[in-house]
């Protein structure tokens, strides 16, 4: 699975962590930055290529990752086709694909350890959406509403 991953500075570190470990389990991990530590970056630099690039790629995964991952979730979600579940523990990020087929999962590098955030984050590319019809009409109502207030 292509897992495409982006982090400002406040989740450099977790970044860097998650990519390694994903690609030593044989994801194919995409890179969108941030590339180096940089205090003064800004996360919707990053986070937008990333989720643009899951938006085109229907079959890919992506992780957006800051200080807290609010304003991860915010930036990915503004992208059409695009999914952002916000992760705080591994079943929020299990509801995330099961009820809301999610696409991107937003974690805090600020709010639980590297191997939290790897168990999280496995969790989250592991599991697959129920199909269930309750969650498959909620998502369907999604994409018609994003379908029909487009500028």
């Amino acid at each position: 699975m292509r897992v495409h991953i982006a982090a400002d500075h406040a989740a450099y570190d977790l970044k860097e962590f998650l990519a390694k470990e994903l690609s030593s389990a044989g994801y194919d991990v995409v890179d969108h930055g941030a590339h180096s530590y940089d205090a003064t970056d800004d996360y919707p630099t990053f986070v937008l290529p990333c989720a643009e690039a899951v938006a085109a790629d229907p079959e890919s995964r992506g992780i957006v990752l800051g200080g807290s991952g609010n304003g991860e979730q915010i930036a990915a979600n503004k992208v059409r086709g695009v999914r952002a579940g916000l992760a705080y523990n591994t079943m929020t990020a299990r509801l995330a694909r099961e009820h809301n087929d999610a696409r991107i999962v937003a974690l805090g590098g600020r709010m639980q350890s590297l191997s939290d955030a790897l168990e999280m984050v496995t969790v989250f590319l592991e599991t697959p959406f129920s199909g269930d019809p309750r969650h498959a009409r909620r998502v369907a109502m999604l994409e018609q509403y994003e379908a029909q207030h487009t500028r």
